[in-house]
C-alpha cells in the first residue's frame, strides 16, 4: 500500500493526463483471475485501461505455457512491441505469468527481449507496484527469477470486465504431476484460501449484482488439503450456498480422481450450483492413462458419471481431451472415441499432445506424426459436432433458465448452464439478468427462443 500512495503521487506529478494501461491475458481462466487482480492494481496506482497497444503508458503480457504453441504465439507478441517501444522510449513492457516461472525463458528474454523492463511470476502479483516504483525512479530493469512461494495475499484489488459473471480464485497450485503437465512445476505446489475469505469475496460478489460464479482450482476437488481444519470442497460449496440470492455456481477444474459422491450430492441438494460439470478424462483407454499419471480407470470415471446422472436429473458433462500422447496407438485413440460416444458431453476441449521440457512425458519416445495426430484430432472434433447438435435438437420445445450477455438492438444472447447460446427478442433490455426462455429452434450452433420472462 506505501508503494500504492508513492506512484500514484508519481503519477499525478509525470502525467498531464492517467497514464494508459493494457493488460494482454493468454491462456486459462486461472490466468484471466490474475490478470483482473493486475487490472486492479494498475487502476488503484492511477492507470486507466486501454485496448490501444500503441497508446499505452505500460504494456503487460500475462502468459500461458501449458503449450508450445502458446509460448511461441506469445514471443511473437513481445517482438512486435520493439517498435512500440522505439516509438515511445517510456513505455514500460512487463511479462509475467507462468511462461516466465521457467528459468530458460527468463533468460531468452534478458537476451533475445532487452526492451522488456519488467518480469515477475505467478506467485508475486501483489509485488507490481514496487516493481513500477523501481522502474521509474531507479531507471532500472526489475527482471525477477522464478520464486515459489508458499502464503496467499488477501484483498488484492480487482478489476472485473464483466458485470453479471466472475471467478474466485479458491486455490492456488497442484500436486498431481500428470506427466504431459507443467502447471506443477510453474504455479507450485497446492495452496488453499480460508473458507471465511472466499465466503466474504463471494458475499461481495453477489451483493454487487454478479450472477454467475466460477470458482478456480487447477484441481478444486483437493480443496482444503493443506488447511489446519478439516474443510473440503463439498463444504466450500455448502457453505457458499447459504449466501441469499440468485446466482449460479459454476467451478473448474475438477479432477476425476478426486471428485466424490459427497460433492455429488451437494450439487443435487443445491440448486445453485450448475448442473454442468466439468470433469477432464484426457484420454479414454487406460494404459494412456497410467502413463498420464492420471491416477484413474474409465470404468472409474464412469462410475462418477453414472452416479452423477442418478442423483442430479438432467446433468450434463464437459471434458478435456489430448490425443496423440507418446506412444499411444490408433486401437487406442478409438477408445477415446468410444468414451466420448458413450458420456455425450455437452462441449468438449481438444489438444494435439504438446512436448513441455521439465515433464516425465518429454523424454518418452513420441513416434506419431503429426499428421496422425492431426486427423485423429478432426475425427473427434466431428464426432463431438454430431453430439453436440444431437444436444440442441433435444432442448427444442423445452423451457430453460440463462443469463442475458449481450444486446443487439432487440436482439439478445443469453447462455445456459451448460454453455449452450440462446437468442431472442425483446423491447426491454434483460442484459446481466437471468430469464426463462421457450426454445423453438436451432441455428447453427445456437438456439432460437421466445422471451417467457
Amino acid at each position: 500500500m506505501d508503494y500504492i500512495e508513492n506512484i500514484q503521487k508519481l503519477i499525478s506529478d509525470k502525467f498531464e493526463n492517467p497514464p494508459l494501461a493494457n493488460v494482454k491475458t493468454f491462456g486459462c481462466a486461472q490466468n484471466e483471475n490474475d490478470s483482473e487482480k493486475i487490472r486492479g492494481l494498475l487502476y488503484n496506482l492511477g492507470y486507466s485501461m486501454t485496448d490501444e497497444l500503441s497508446k499505452s503508458d505500460i504494456v503487460i503480457f500475462n502468459t500461458c505455457a501449458i503449450r508450445e504453441n502458446a509460448e511461441l504465439k506469445i514471443f511473437g507478441n513481445i517482438g512486435e512491441l520493439k517498435a512500440l517501444k522505439k516509438e515511445n522510449p517510456n513505455m514500460i513492457v512487463a511479462v509475467c505469468g507462468c511462461m516466465v516461472m521457467q528459468q530458460h525463458i527468463v533468460d531468452k528474454i534478458k537476451k533475445s527481449y532487452p526492451f522488456v523492463d519488467i518480469v515477475f511470476g505467478v506467485n508475486n502479483l501483489e509485488i507490481l507496484p514496487h516493481l513500477i516504483y523501481d522502474c521509474y525512479m531507479e531507471h532500472k530493469k526489475q527482471i525477477l527469477n522464478p520464486n515459489e512461494k508458499i502464503d496467499i495475499v488477501e484483498n488484492v484489488p480487482i478489476l472485473r470486465e464483466s458485470k453479471s459473471k466472475a471467478s474466485i480464485s479458491i486455490m492456488f497450485g497442484c500436486d498431481n504431476f500428470c506427466s504431459y503437465c507443467i502447471v506443477p512445476y510453474v504455479r507450485g505446489r497446492e495452496r488453499s484460501r480460508k473458507p471465511q475469505d472466499i465466503l466474504n469475496e463471494f458475499k461481495q460478489l453477489i451483493s454487487e449484482g454478479y450472477k454467475d460464479i466460477t470458482l478456480l482450482g487447477q484441481n478444486v476437488n483437493s480443496y482444503g488439503k493443506n488447511l489446519e481444519e478439516k474443510f473440503d470442497f463439498a463444504d466450500l460449496l455448502k457453505l457458499l450456498c447459504t449466501t441469499t440470492g440468485e446466482y449460479v455456481i459454476h467451478f473448474i477444474s475438477s479432477h476425476p480422481k478426486d471428485i466424490n459422491k459427497k460433492v455429488i450430492d451437494v450439487i443435487r441438494d443445491n440448486p445453485q450450483i450448475s448442473r454442468q460439470i466439468h470433469l477432464p478424462v484426457q484420454c479414454g483407454n487406460d494404459r494412456i492413462l497410467k502413463e498420464m499419471n492420471r491416477k484413474y480407470t474409465i470404468s472409474q470415471y464412469m462410475d462418477i458419471i453414472n452416479y452423477a446422472r442418478e442423483q442430479i436429473p438432467g446433468v450434463t458433462f464437459s471434458s478435456d481431451i489430448i490425443v496423440g500422447f507418446p506412444g499411444e496407438t490408433f486401437e487406442e485413440y478409438l477408445d477415446t472415441e468410444k468414451l466420448v460416444k458413450d458420456v455425450k458431453f455437452t462441449q468438449l476441449f481438444t489438444y494435439i499432445y504438446s512436448k513441455r521440457n521439465g515433464t516425465k512425458a518429454a523424454l518418452m519416445e513420441d513416434n506419431i506424426s503429426h499428421k496422425e495426430k492431426s486427423e485423429w484430432l478432426n475425427r473427434l472434433i466431428k464426432i463431438q459436432q454430431d453430439i453436440v447438435f444431437e444436444h440442441l435438437n433435444s432442448f427444442i420445445g423445452k423451457t430453460v433458465r440463462a443469463l442475458v450477455e449481450e444486446k443487439h438492438g432487440k436482439m439478445y444472447t443469453a447462455r445456459m448452464q451448460n454453455t449452450f447460446v440462446v437468442k431472442f427478442e425483446s423491447d426491454t433490455d434483460y442484459t446481466d439478468n437471468f430469464v426463462n426462455l421457450k426454445i423453438t429452434g436451432k441455428k447453427g450452433t445456437s438456439l432460437t427462443a421466445d422471451l417467457l420472462i
